[in-house]
């Protein structure tokens, strides 16, 4: 009975340690994919920010969460089962379709170049109060806008384990989900609300707690500008990657992805340093695949901007707060 009962205890101990192997596995796994899908998040974390600027502060972390709460679920519900379906069923289909979304990331980054160059902001709306119907249009907004986003990030999430057993796949991903959908969220609540918690600093009797709750209310609009900056050239970077990597991959084109990793491996090679040489190598990766996205980017604009439809574009990037009219000037309404 003891030999048998110790065993079965090693035998216990023996799955205990396989599953935590694999725990760990799942957790090493889907934090590769989480590094690999950076670009893309940093921009999903630079987008929503602008769908709840000038919006009543009491407002804004109801809209956050609904957002969040559309993320997961477009990831979960939506994303999920159709990239596993297709990557058991056409996995030869995932990287023309990781082309595709790179495509659009460049169209996007471009389309916020060209935004900057001809000085088209929207950081100087007044706060205004919307009414129901107008604040579901806008979170409709923001949840498709980040199905697209989402879409990317779990793709090339999936193309990083797509070696791995079904049920890998399957347990990675859902952590990269959830993962990426709280870290996400939680700092576009914390941006929104750092001028708030600025205000109440400001109205603290310590000097000191006023004076960072002035640098927060003032810090505000530059980090707003500095995200959005981050998120376009991570847009640019990611899209040129994916494009080149991807190009090179289904042995359509290699020579573009050749040249820049050669040059990434000259640098490297130039720079004899432990830390210095990898960093500047990177770098110099990273320069190039922004600078291909800018210009595929640049090239789709063009094309996009001559069709009927590319005019409408960018409407919807940021939602429109109706405010009422300032009848204030006007003369009063005759009661007869």
């Amino acid at each position: 009975m003891s030999a048998g009962l110790f065993g079965l205890l090693d035998d216990v101990a023996a799955i205990a340690r396989l599953a935590a192997a694999s725990v760990d596995d799942v957790g090493a796994a889907a934090g590769r994919a989480t590094t690999k899908a950076a670009g893309v998040v940093i921009d999903d974390t630079a987008v929503t920010p602008q769908y709840v600027h000038g919006i009543a502060a009491e407002r804004e972390l109801p809209i956050v969460k609904r957002i969040a709460i559309g993320s997961i679920r477009n990831k979960l519900l939506i994303i999920l089962p159709a990239a596993l379906l297709l990557n058991a069923v056409l996995p030869d289909l995932l990287p023309v379709i990781l082309m595709a979304g790179g495509t659009f990331l460049c169209y996007e980054g471009a389309h916020k170049v060209w935004g900057m160059v001809a000085g088209h902001h929207d950081h100087d709306r007044p706060v205004a109060e919307i009414g129901p119907e107008a604040e579901k249009q806008m979170v409709s907004g923001a949840v498709r806008t980040d199905l697209i986003l989402s879409a990317e990030i779990m793709v090339i999430a999936l193309n990083e384990v797509a070696e791995e057993s079904f049920w890998s796949q399957l347990a990675i991903l859902l952590v990269v989900a959830v993962v990426i959908t709280i870290a996400v969220y939680g700092v576009v609540a914390l941006i929104v609300k750092m001028d708030d918690a600025g205000l109440l600093l400001t109205q603290r009797e310590s000097g000191f707690a006023q004076r960072v709750g002035r640098a927060l209310v003032a810090g505000m609009p530059k980090l707003l500008t500095v995200i959005s900056l981050v998120g376009t050239v991570a847009m640019l970077w990611v899209g040129g990657h994916i494009l080149l990597v991807n190009l090179a991959e289904v042995d359509w084109w290699h020579a573009p992805y050749d040249w820049v990793h050669h040059r990434e491996e000259d640098v490297h090679h130039a720079v004899d340093v432990a830390v210095l040489g990898p960093t500047l190598a990177w770098l110099t990766n990273t320069f190039f695949s922004a600078l291909v996205g800018l210009l595929v980017g640049a090239v789709v604009l063009a094309v996009v901007t001559v069709l009927p439809f590319g005019k409408k574009h960018g409407e919807d990037a940021a939602p429109a707060v109706t405010e009422p009219a300032d009848d204030s000037s006007a003369p009063p309404a005759d009661p007869h």
